[in-house]
């Protein structure tokens, strides 16, 4: 397969900011073949041809993480070597965020609708949910949240053991929901830079789309970081099985690193969830 091919899996860990690029041009392509063949369900298909784009790289990535599982790694070490893997997926799903933004600020109204038409659902449904809270009210909006990101997480962790790296299609999708957020944000202002005649104008403009983009990310890394590492866990167990890498010490030391890794993923997600209950509103409440 020629999109396979631009990039292999020790090229992207060495050069993770290529995997912007490569992330970019997967959804590009995907989103256009979506348009021309499937309009009307152009919004679900461009996510599933960007995860068919995107599945060789990462299972080789993870198929990598697994080798290095059964290697003499130390710990700390291994867990430095994954940590070159999550910035890689990192770079990935900033690729075609930044994809989505882009096609969804420029396209034409018409075409925004068919292209991210499941996509402005959801994010219709959850917009709004960022707003202050204190007390039992904080605690129990927390709770929502962190309970939501687990169950997510969990679902990466399936997908992954079940289809080797099958949580890229959770994470494109996450990735097509932030993209069309931030999008939108530009999109409803492009009106007001159209009419823009003066820097100061100009400046505030600039300075909504960056907030905008802003109130996404605060919270948003460490979530999309925790899903991330779940599914390399889940995909790291997953390969060991096809091997049968069953033997003592080695399937001793995969789960402890698949652990390790759900611990990690965990306290991002209570990170996250901190972050956007009670630090995002102080800047957007």
């Amino acid at each position: 397969m020629v999109i396979e091919r631009i990039i292999n899996s020790l090229k992207a860990e060495k050069k993770p900011s290529l995997l912007i690029l490569i992330g970019f041009l997967y959804t590009s392509l995907a989103l256009f073949l979506a348009m021309w063949t499937f309009k009307d369900q152009a919004s679900i298909v461009f996510v599933f041809l960007t995860v068919l784009g995107a599945i060789p790289l990462m299972y080789n990535i993870i198929k990598d993480e697994e080798k290095k599982d059964v290697s003499d790694f130390h710990e700390v070490a291994l867990l430095k070597e994954h940590g070159k893997a999550l910035l890689a997926f990192m770079a990935l799903f900033l690729g075609i965020t930044l994809a989505v933004t882009l096609w969804y600020s420029v396209l034409p109204s018409e075409d925004v609708g068919h292209m991210f038409a499941n996509q402005i659902d959801t994010f219709n449904s959850i917009n709004g949910r960022i707003t202050g809270y204190s007390g039992m009210e904080g605690v129990a909006n927390f709770s929502r949240i962190f309970f939501n990101n687990i169950k997510v997480l969990i679902f990466c962790i399936l997908f992954s053991f079940l289809y080797g790296a099958g949580a890229i299609f959770i994470l494109t999708w996450n990735a097509s929901v932030i993209g069309t957020a931030m999008g939108n944000i530009i999109r409803s202002n492009l009106a007001s830079a159209a009419q823009a005649v003066g820097f100061e104008q100009i400046s505030g403009y600039l300075g909504a789309v960056s907030l905008g983009l802003l109130r996404y990310m605060i919270h948003g890394i460490p979530e999309i970081l925790s899903y991330f590492a779940a599914g390399l866990a889940g995909g790291i167990i997953s390969i060991a099985v096809i091997r049968h890498d069953f033997e003592g010490r080695k399937f001793e030391h995969i789960v402890l690193d698949a652990a390790d890794l759900l611990l990690i993923a965990i306290g991002l997600i209570f990170i996250a969830g901190t972050l956007e209950v009670w630090i995002t509103p102080i800047f957007f409440g």
